[in-house]
């Protein structure tokens, strides 16, 4: 059509001059195709998916790659396989309810996955509610901020996320091009990732210890010094995206960890006899991977939570400004009537927001109740229930500003440290009026997880918004069908938690209330941080005080020298093999930016903007094949990897206490756990960056 060919308008990214108005991509008097069949259905197809992939990598990675931006692409160039092209506004819904799937993952991989590691009675239902309520009041706490944000602010907050999704689908021909990268990159990473994960072709994880032979088995044996890394496409795109400055400061972490402050423990340690707290066996008996979960990623957790509150402290003045523009706003009505509004200018109607608003914080407080009935009597349930209302209640409303308007400015939304507030605020007021043990923190972190993704939400909401404003979308329409996008995510992600940690485990050897450990395969770390903090709060037990303390100095340090003290303090908490490959694909980014300065190749797109996709493509393909790795790892099902598997050997066991059979794995062919296999693998991952480094720069032009 021919507004495919059009430009955004030159004002479109700059403060607008008095009197001065600024026109949509598609303006107010025409009103082409928004919500039809096609888009909805591929905006569900696109938040199903994304969930999944978006969900196993944040719990494997601790990382939430932004579906808006490959949605947007996928959507763009899905057009092309029709008679009739989707129009501009069809793929801005299909990107607005897809892109639903990055936010709720947010929002649940930072407190269900801890229900689970604590090892309490929760059902599907508990994360399910939790995800799509939080979502449902992070929608409609934004609606009456859309104006502001979106209209009064034009120009002077800089939208990044929103800047490139609104470029990408406004320039549609090269969308279609460059989905046809995307796609080729999606098969090549999930492929390859399937046959590592899955099928156990090669080995996944490249060991010093294995690698260099006798040498680097001795440095292991006597100073408990292994380098690691996970050789996987979905990793490694990962760290394409995060981009070299980051990943770098990720990968220090890891090294100040795993390098440096586990052969220190290990030094010092291991001539003590005894057990020293908080380990559970001498230190002189623990290999590198003991020490670094019993000790050094005590550390980490203090770093993690003291960035969390150097985040929100700097956000201070940001709080209190945005704190009165959303009671102000909502307690304002619209004045004009409907008939009077532009297209392009109508919002949900906001008696019927209020409305909205009422009723899910009627639906909060009694899942509230229901699920804290186990703590007592009735009236004891109620009570909880209703303080759970009001901290769900005044922290949403006071934090969705402070979201939405870091987005806006720098498009990372610090829901971290505010989650970790409410959890916090939630376990102290929980303790105060008598409730605590495992109903507490069951309570507890289903507040969390209530209020971080009412958090998550608006901040990628107020994207959404943005885009629609500058392309001229009807706000009513992002804002109705963003409620399913939220509605199918929740769902999405609640399965893929469970299949995951039944596939898995987020531990190993029972729940942390029973001793067992982090699994370093699915570190799930904003949940197993949340679990060690709650723990603590709700449950008395020997807390690490000096070790959670040393980490938060770091963190101090870090922030007084400049550096982002909670990708650093990430890295310390996550295994180093994690982390390594981040480092290896932000090398490759930087290597392909260099390439970008004054080229294009034939599509016009230039080879930083080809290496992102190929990233965004290994990210996805391979997420959703590690996804599918899980399910086909299921006991329930007969465990059917092992019939695939070629470098891994499983065993069947009968349960003695349920006669249940089971398979495990039993080990691996010799070639696999050789240097043979080492070299193999690192020839393959060698071969993925090559890949990408040469696919990204294509045939280039000046």
């Amino acid at each position: 059509m021919a507004e495919s060919k059009k430009v955004l308008p030159e004002n479109a990214y700059r403060e607008l001059k008095d009197g001065e108005k600024y026109i949509p991509f598609i303006s107010a008097d025409k009103a082409p195709l928004e919500i039809t069949a096609r888009s909805v259905i591929t905006g569900v197809i696109m938040a199903v998916l994304f969930s999944f992939s978006a969900c196993y990598l944040g719990l494997v990675a601790g990382q939430v790659f932004e579906a808006a931006i490959p949605i947007a692409i996928l959507a763009v160039g899905m057009s092309g396989m029709f008679a009739r092209k989707n129009t501009i506004l069809e793929n801005v819904i299909i990107q607005s309810i897809g892109a639903a799937s990055g936010v709720v993952v947010a929002g649940a991989i930072f407190t269900l996955p801890a229900l689970y590691i604590l090892g309490l009675r929760i059902t599907i239902l508990h994360t399910f509610v939790a995800g799509t309520l939080g979502g449902f009041l992070g929608i409609l706490f934004l609606i009456p901020l859309r104006k502001y944000f979106c209209v009064e602010e034009h120009g002077k907050l800089p939208f990044p996320e929103a800047t490139a999704t609104t470029e990408i689908l406004a320039t549609g021909e090269s969308g279609g091009k460059s989905a046809k990268v995307l796609v080729v990159s999606m098969l090549i990473g999930g492929i390859y990732d399937f046959f590592v994960e899955a099928m156990h072709v090669w080995p996944k994880q490249l060991r010093t210890d294995v690698l260099f032979g006798k040498v680097g088995a001795a440095v292991a044996a006597k100073a408990r010094m292994v380098f690691k890394i996970d050789g996987t496409a979905a990793l490694f795109g990962l760290g394409y995206i995060i981009g070299i400055k980051y990943a770098s400061i990720i990968s220090a972490g890891s090294i100040l960890s795993f390098l440096v402050f586990v052969p220190l423990v290990y030094y010092f340690g291991q001539h003590i006899p005894s057990v020293l707290p908080p380990g559970s066996i001498p230190i002189g008996q623990m290999n590198e991977v003991q020490i670094f979960s019993e000790y050094v990623q005590k550390i980490g957790i203090g770093a993690i939570a003291m960035a969390g509150f150097i985040g929100i402290g700097k956000m201070g003045k940001i709080i209190v400004s945005s704190f009165s523009i959303g009671f102000k706003e909502i307690m304002h009505g619209r004045k004009a009537s409907e008939g009077e509004i532009p297209r392009t200018n109508l919002d949900i109607n906001i008696k019927n927001v209020i409305i909205l608003i009422l009723v899910t914080l009627l639906f909060i407080f009694v899942a509230f109740w229901i699920f804290a009935q186990p703590a007592g009597s009735v009236g004891f349930a109620l009570k909880i229930a209703g303080v759970g209302l009001l901290i769900v209640a005044v922290l949403s409303f006071l934090f969705t500003p402070v979201a939405a308007r870091a987005t806006a400015i720098v498009g990372v939304n610090p829901v971290s440290g505010m989650t970790l507030i409410t959890l916090i605020i939630s376990s102290v007021i929980l303790i105060a009026i008598g409730l605590n043990g495992k109903v507490g923190m069951t309570v507890a972190l289903i507040m969390g997880c209530v209020v971080c993704t009412a958090l998550a939400t608006s901040g990628a909401f107020v994207t959404d918004l943005k885009i629609g404003y500058w392309l001229g979308s009807t706000p009513r329409n992002q804002q109705r069908w963003k409620f399913l996008g939220v509605v199918v995510s929740a769902l999405s992600v609640s399965l893929a938690i469970l299949l995951i940690h039944k596939a898995y485990g987020f531990t190993i050897g029972g729940s942390i209330l029973e001793g067992g450990v982090p699994n370093p395969a699915i570190a799930a770390p904003q949940g197993n941080l949340m679990a060690v903090i709650i723990k603590s709060l709700m449950i008395k037990s020997q807390i690490p005080y000096v070790l959670y303390a040393l980490g938060a100095l770091i963190a101090i340090l870090l922030e007084m020298a400049g550096v982002p003290p909670l990708a650093f303090a990430l890295g310390m908490y996550l295994p180093i093999q994690i982390n390594m490959p981040l480092l290896v694909g932000g090398i490759v980014s930087w290597l392909v930016i260099k390439e970008s300065k004054k080229r294009k190749d034939k599509t016009g797109a230039s080879p930083k903007e080809r290496g992102t996709l190929i990233a965004s493509g290994f990210i996805a393909g391979g997420a959703l094949m590690g996804v599918v790795g899980a399910l086909l790892n299921l006991n329930e099902i007969g465990k059917p990897i092992r019939f695939i598997s070629v470098g891994a050997n499983y065993a069947k066991q009968v349960l003695a206490e349920t006669g249940k059979v089971v398979y495990v794995l039993s080990g691996h062919k010799h070639y696999f756990e050789s240097i043979t296999g080492q070299l193999i693998s690192l020839v393959l991952f060698l071969s993925i960056c090559v890949f990408c480094y040469l696919y990204a720069k294509g045939r280039s032009k000046n």
